[in-house]
């Protein structure tokens, strides 16, 4: 039987249709049906171009005996993403958007009626046309020119664009903003607590511009601390349902990439009207605690307030107040730095987990390029911080989530995490052993957390260090936000929330609004709306964490491009069928040593034991062995390093 009639055979064996996502493995495309069936097989030249996400409406074919059901694409009904970014080839007859192949299989071709401007060579961002079946490529149209390949605004708008994020904000959104009326009016002082006069600082990093929060502290007269937690009102000048309220529910987060800040709020809410700048005055929710010198909370109100940030440190400045003893506000750093000693003891008996890992950062010039990289480390100027945000976010979560007695707990808005995966944790456990380490993987809750923080300190200035604290991220569940509280397991917090970073947070927005309402004895807000924005800014912020980490990549690779053909000691970070990562000692950046430049022996994945095994000579490349690398190419397109071995 020809090829032609076996094809004709198949197609008339149609068994009917079934619509579902598709999801993309290894380079090749499936179809997870809605219904919960067996995964479906597409071929390539079966996917009328459906990507990642799509869902789709799909002819399945009769099924072969032992091979998994195939069927072919007949109607996209709902693209996940109708935009995509790519460069412009451009000829004389026709024009092409190359995309990244991760992102979109196929040449997405543009007629000339539909170029708009656009020039050879360029970034550009190209949306698709109505779904059509059998076209050699996909059609589409300019909608936006980034700039050219390898600018640094183009690349860094790309990768925004890349994660459907915005990169520019609407003309009337900004106009909006701009109307607001800065001046605080004695009428609305009189509303507050007024603490003006109480030496109150803040303490961010030192390019930071839009400030959320402030503290205060001092001794009261029964012997007590008096502390303030301080968050800007931002719900204060933004309504709900406003159009800058809108947006910024949209938007659900600012994105912070290496060498910019793309707001959640237009730039004159959060880095002027509502940022607590110096000697500006200020309204603030606040939180105002008494405690004893053992951190124990005596009493506490929640309450809206005025105040006046008299200093703002960065975190270097607190620091070496905090170290010598010396400086502005000593005292009152040295006493928050006591019992935020104290408060994180506290939690870590508790079954706090302690990720303190180091942070990478990046020297660049005026132009973007990146001329070092460094590593952050926490230390006790940060942990001041994160005490007592983590003191006023748990507070809030209690005051409102904790139902009194014989009443119904109101709908609030919860940051939550899970417990760990159990499976993913033995795998983790059995990874570590390679390297003499163990962990308890059952049991009490306590006593697993108390085992991972052990591991944890164990590798502390270890060469795997980098690696086995980024397996122990990834065996964590991640956190979210939700109406339902399951607790924060992370922390070993009961109650939490986020309330104490409105002008970068959505999430932080409706807690203030929710923690007014219910102050002022407001009924029970709907369930379903809030968990709908809940999804909607857990969603938003897990595409700006992947930009913030593509941006890094990108700077990474630009960095290392100056050092192509050089010699550098990294350890084996990663390990897949197509080849092993690795990860650079020196600063952190990693890179891939494709498995087609491994020339010595034919290598087979051994997924189990994380490596690849020479099929001849048994030579293994395994996750967290030692090697030395050269520097090979530096692609900036695909954001990748690839490395040879040395």
């Amino acid at each position: 039987m020809s090829k032609k009639q076996k094809s004709k055979n198949k197609q008339s064996a149609r068994t009917g249709y079934i619509t579902g996502t598709i999801d993309r493995q290894k380079l090749k495309t499936f179809l997870i049906p809605d219904d919960g069936g067996e995964i479906v097989f597409i071929p390539e030249r079966k996917t009328n171009h459906a990507q990642l996400n799509d869902k789709v409406r799909v002819f399945l074919y009769a099924r072969v005996k032992g091979s998994m059901p195939e069927g072919e694409v007949v109607e996209i009904i709902k693209r996940a993403r109708e935009s995509f970014v790519g460069i412009l080839e451009l000829s004389a007859d026709y024009a092409f958007v190359v995309c990244d192949n991760h992102v979109h299989t196929s040449d997405i071709f543009v007629p000339k009626d539909k170029l708009h401007g656009a020039k050879n060579g360029q970034k550009v961002i190209v949306k698709l046309m109505d779904f059509e079946p059998n076209l050699k490529s996909p059609v589409g149209e300019i909608i936006d020119i980034l700039g050219d390949k390898g600018d640094n605004d183009a690349e860094m708008h790309a990768i925004l664009a890349e994660f459907g994020l915005p990169y520019k904000y609407p003309v009337k959104v900004e106009a909006a903003a701009q109307a607001i009326d800065a001046g605080i009016t004695p009428a609305e002082i009189a509303k507050r607590l007024d603490m003006r006069k109480v030496p109150t600082f803040s303490i961010d990093p030192h390019d930071a511009k839009d400030l959320d929060d402030a503290l205060s502290i001092r001794k009261l007269n029964n012997g007590l601390w008096e502390v303030g937690v301080h968050i800007a009102d931002v719900t204060h000048y933004v309504f709900p349902k406003s159009i800058i309220d809108k947006e910024a529910e949209k938007r659900g987060t600012s994105v912070y990439l290496v060498d910019r800040t793309v707001p959640m709020l237009p730039t004159h809410l959060s880095n002027g009207i509502c940022s607590l700048n110096t000697d500006e005055d200020k309204l603030c929710y606040s939180i105002v605690f008494q405690m004893d010198d053992d951190a124990r909370v005596k009493d506490y109100r929640v309450v809206k307030t005025v105040i006046r940030n008299k200093r703002r440190f960065n975190y270097e400045e607190a620091q070496t107040v905090i170290e010598t003893g010396r400086g502005d506000f000593k005292d009152e750093l040295l006493a928050f730095n006591q019992l935020a000693i104290i408060l994180r003891q506290k939690r870590f008996e508790k079954g706090a987990i302690a990720f303190d890992r180091a942070e990478v950062k990046f020297e660049i010039d005026e132009n973007g390029k990146p001329l070092s990289v460094y590593f952050r480390e926490q230390k006790e100027a940060n942990n001041l911080i994160e005490e007592f945000m983590l003191l006023a976010n748990r507070t809030v979560a209690m005051h409102i989530g904790k139902p009194s007695q014989n009443k119904k707990a109101k709908t609030f808005v919860y940051r939550v995490h899970d417990l760990p995966d159990p499976e993913k944790l033995k795998n983790f456990s059995q990874f570590i052993r390679k390297f003499g380490y163990s962990l308890k993987t059952s049991g009490k809750q306590s006593s697993v957390s108390s085992s991972i923080n052990q591991l944890l300190d164990q590798v502390q200035g270890k060469k795997e260090k980098n690696l086995i604290e980024t397996l122990a991220v990834r065996s964590m569940a991640k956190a979210i936000y939700t109406t339902e509280n399951i607790g924060h397991y992370g922390l070993a917090f009961e109650y939490y929330t986020h309330f104490t970073s409105p002008i970068r947070r959505y999430p932080d927005m409706l807690v203030h609004r929710l923690l007014e309402h219910y102050e002022a004895n407001g009924k029970n807000v709907n369930a379903k709306e809030y968990e709908e924005m809940c999804e909607h800014a857990s969603a938003m912020e897990q595409l700006a964490s992947n930009a913030e980490r593509a941006s890094i990549k990108y700077k990474q690779v630009e960095f290392m491009s100056q050092f192509v053909g050089q010699v550098f000691d990294g350890v084996i970070s990663g390990v897949t069928e197509w080849g092993i990562y690795v990860e650079l000692i020196e600063n952190k950046c990693e890179g891939m040593i494709p498995i087609r430049d491994l020339d010595d022996d034919y290598y087979s994945f051994d997924e189990k034991n994380y490596c690849l095994v020479g099929n001849r000579y048994r030579k293994k490349y395994q996750l967290g062995d030692e090697i030395t690398v050269r520097v090979a190419r530096a692609d900036l397109d695909k954001k990748q390093l690839d490395f040879v071995l040395a």
